[in-house]
């Protein structure tokens, strides 16, 4: 799939970024994989680990369109990976998180068109459905973005899609580093709530499912992965056993199940083995059949009101497998 392309991934020093051109240098042979990111210092210590003669390092911020132009020439695919991301921050400094999440996704939309990229893909979040923080609402915006500019693309031949995905073990931010920390200090681990559930996923895992993702994809869809949950309870029992917890309450911007399928985008979203796709809301000048992916397999239509919600995942995790989980993520 990627062999002899060249590549893009934006905010590439990133958790996800990282682990994608790890995966694209031993699984393809492209011919240029360009990590387009703003800190010098994390593109430093990447090329101490990544100095494959088809890397090339990008200092960039999305939020600049005429640099993103320049770093996509040539470029056959973009992965769109630079987000702000931490809930609280976007909070309390909203018109950062907007310029970063919705005007650097337009600029990457509109430096893609520019340059005939053939196909983008945009990661999403499961904070993006039936937001209630001003990051979630960004990245509901995003996905909006994206999946709109497959009509303004005209006669181009990009095509833009979005992956949807849950927390994911043992990224920045995640609640994973922050027990190990607190686990070795001997203080006690913060529950938010008992009741809280939340969707999991791997880097590695969805790392491959952007691969995926970037095979099927025929412009407009959102793609979301069947993947577990776990209850925060588990969690923090599966990485200290018999730690100590404090309920802390939830936080602003927080919600006690996530959902990446909302039930009023059920007339929307369709159901394969292992994913769900939520079709577009608009219409296309070039009319698409979803139905059928490009390797023949047919997706089916979701109940009325489905919606695919942590809490309600027919798919729970274990505590020995979040354990495991927790340890193959290392």
């Amino acid at each position: 799939m990627f062999d002899g392309k060249s590549i893009l991934v934006t905010g590439g020093t990133g958790s996800f970024g990282k682990e994608f051109v790890n995966m694209v240098l031993n699984c393809y042979s492209p011919s240029r994989l360009v990590v387009y990111s703003r800190d010098e210092l994390k593109q430093f210590e990447m090329q101490q680990l990544y100095n494959h003669g088809c890397m090339r390092y990008f200092i960039g911020d999305v939020r600049d369109l005429s640099r993103l132009t320049m770093a996509m020439r040539g470029v056959d695919i973009v992965v769109h990976a630079a987000a702000l991301k931490q809930v609280p921050a976007a909070e309390y400094n909203p018109m950062e998180c907007i310029k970063t999440n919705v005007l650097g996704a337009q600029n990457v939309i509109e430096a893609s068109i520019a340059n005939e990229v053939e196909k983008v893909i945009a990661l999403s979040t499961d904070k993006a459905a039936n937001p209630i923080n001003l990051y979630g609402a960004t990245k509901l915006c995003s996905d909006k973005l994206f999946v709109s500019a497959n009509n303004i693309s005209g006669k181009s031949k990009t095509r833009f899609a979005v992956v949807r995905y849950g927390n994911v073990v043992g990224s920045r931010g995640s609640v994973i580093p922050l027990y190990k920390k607190l686990a070795a200090e001997g203080k006690p681990l913060p529950i938010t709530d008992v009741r809280m559930t939340r969707f999991w996923i791997t880097l590695q895992q969805g790392v491959a499912f952007v691969f995926k993702s970037l095979v099927l994809m025929k412009g407009g869809e959102i793609f979301i992965p069947k993947i577990p949950s776990s209850r925060i309870v588990d969690i923090a029992e599966a990485f200290a056993p018999g730690a100590e917890h404090s309920i802390i309450g939830i936080r602003p911007g927080e919600k006690l199940h996530e959902v990446m399928c909302p039930a009023d985008d059920s007339h929307l979203t369709l159901e394969f083995e292992n994913h769900y796709v939520i079709c577009p809301a608009i219409s296309f000048a070039n009319i698409i059949d979803y139905h059928i992916d490009p390797t023949g397999t047919k997706g089916r239509p979701v109940a009325e009101g489905f919606e695919y919600n942590s809490g309600a995942n027919q798919w729970f995790l274990t505590i020995d497998e979040i354990r495991k989980m927790i340890n193959a993520s290392k």
